[in-house]
């Protein structure tokens, strides 16, 4: 029984403080706090990661990750944000959902090649399974999930 509690604990980023924190992904709607700010962790939205945390936050879910890669001048960019949270709060506890403002964040997306944005990789033990170019629609982005989880 520890191992399969073990299992679905997940490392996020704060989004107040930006320290790392290990959440219970099976009590996600509780709204986890952060040890260090105390601040809620709302794991029903997208999660802002940086180049520092990205690979911790990646490698350390016993969950996909989908990470929308994005600039915050980015029109088609701004379509995918509600459909970016509904899928979040429809998935909460099953996917994690995470962005990285590719302005901010140059190494990790340097790294991935992202040269187009919007740009959707799915990871699943911290290794890409899944990539998609430009906005989609929540059907295909489900359709996307669903394939990288199989």
């Amino acid at each position: 029984m520890e191992t399969t509690t073990q299992q679905r604990k997940a490392t996020v980023q704060c989004p107040s403080c930006g320290r790392l924190n290990r959440v219970d992904l099976a009590r996600a709607a509780h709204r986890p706090r952060c040890g260090h700010c105390k601040q809620p962790i709302a794991l029903d939205r997208p999660l802002h990661l940086s180049d520092a945390a990205f690979d911790r936050v990646v490698a350390d879910s016993p969950v996909p990750v989908l990470v929308d890669f994005y600039a915050d001048w980015c029109g088609p960019c701004k379509m995918m944000a509600p459909i970016l949270d509904q899928v979040a709060a429809q998935r909460m506890g099953n996917v994690l959902v995470a962005k990285v403002d590719t302005d901010a964040n140059p190494m990790v997306s340097q790294r991935f090649g992202i040269r187009s944005i919007p740009t959707l990789i799915v990871f699943r033990g911290g290794r890409e399974v899944a990539r998609e170019l430009g906005a989609l629609p929540a059907p295909r982005l489900n359709a996307l999930l669903d394939s990288a989880i199989r």
